[in-house]
């Protein structure tokens, strides 16, 4: 099906079944639960250019989450809970800008959760609407509150390599391909992970060793973002992608469930994610299981800069599950009330 007739399945599901935006539904659900892109898909169809005429905040605000009921195939309750997220069945909020500073109160950003982001123009009508992942949403942070909640501390730098987690998690051990020779070579690394091409976290390991003493040119003090992308190139083709591609979602290499960081301090910065989280990750799969965020394998890359070259130094890869076994945990910047984030000015048009 296309993404039309998928979306319209939800939608007659979901108006059939009599359910309510706080029933809960699971992320495997394949009737009821819609995956990100034809929540976004729905939402446009059904809202863009909507009148809203105008009216106060907390009318609008009413107004707005009415139609987004309506355009789902749910119900309109005759009264909406306080609850988190406001949609706890679909797992989103919504929030409608007028301008581009998104406003956040009294609750932190959780990193799987849907944020709906509905453009309000003329302060009339309903522009278009963008569905972003908490992590994806922490992003668009400048101070660096979000992006350090959570720290660990790289300790004792010996051994070049250091394999933390000899296995997989035991949810995903048994769908790794035991084969020597997986050829990755006609997937890209942002694939959905299936079983057929789902290396083990000690052929990772393996393959990624190599990488140590591997150099590249440094792009400067305040590039991080930009050395961590040559990583990212280098361990694609290290693990036999024939291209590097990188979405901006979590995990960095989807097909592989794995993350990267590079480090060039002892300070780690996990961002909104912390690594041991059992929650479910809304990621597809043939695995049969849902994928947690325990279930993601960290690949840490610690280098040494000098004369403007990057060189890798040491290799750390370790399950979710077991990384605080290995890295302790503290807690980095927390927010209590407000998140203010400011969204560029193409955001709606990117």
């Amino acid at each position: 099906m296309d993404i039309e007739a998928k979306s319209a399945f939800y939608v007659e599901n979901i108006r059939k079944s009599k359910i309510s935006i706080y029933d809960n539904i699971s992320y495997d659900d394949s009737k009821l639960w819609i995956p990100r892109e034809e929540l976004e898909y729905i939402l446009n169809k059904k809202l863009y250019g909507l009148s809203i005429g105008d009216l106060p905040l907390r009318t609008r605000s009413k107004v707005i989450k009415e139609s987004v009921c309506r355009a789902l195939g749910y119900d309109v309750p005759s009264s909406f809970t306080k609850t988190q997220p406001r949609f706890p069945g679909q797992d989103f909020d919504t929030y409608s800008q007028k301008s581009n500073n998104l406003q956040i109160w009294n609750e932190e950003i959780s990193p799987s959760r849907r944020y709906v982001i509905i453009q309000i123009i003329d302060n009339t009508r309903i522009g278009r609407i963008k569905v972003l992942l908490g992590e994806e949403l922490a992003a668009y942070d400048k101070t660096g509150t979000l992006t350090t909640k959570y720290q660990a501390r790289l300790t004792s730098v010996k051994d070049k390599s250091e394999l933390i987690s000899s296995v997989d998690t035991e949810r995903i051990n048994t769908f790794v391909n035991s084969f020597p020779y997986v050829n990755l070579g006609e997937l890209r690394p942002v694939d959905n992970p299936s079983k057929k091409s789902f290396l083990s976290i000690r052929s990772i390991f393996d393959k990624l060793t190599s990488l140590i003493g591997t150099s590249f040119a440094d792009l400067g003090f305040d590039q991080e973002r930009n050395r961590g992308f040559e990583l990212h190139k280098l361990i694609c083709l290290s693990l036999g992608y024939k291209s590097y591609e990188d979405n901006g979602q979590f995990p960095d290499l989807k097909n592989q469930l794995l993350e990267v960081k590079l480090q060039t301090s002892p300070t780690i910065d996990l961002g909104l994610i912390c690594p041991d989280d059992t929650s479910e990750l809304d990621i597809k799969n043939d695995f049969g299981v849902k994928v947690r965020h325990c279930d993601v394998r960290y690949a840490l890359f610690y280098a040494s800069i000098r004369d403007g070259i990057v060189t890798l130094t040491n290799l750390y890869l370790s399950s979710g599950e077991k990384f605080f076994s290995r890295f302790p945990r503290f807690e980095g910047k927390i927010v209590n009330k407000k998140i203010q984030l400011p969204l560029p000015s193409n955001f709606f048009s990117s």
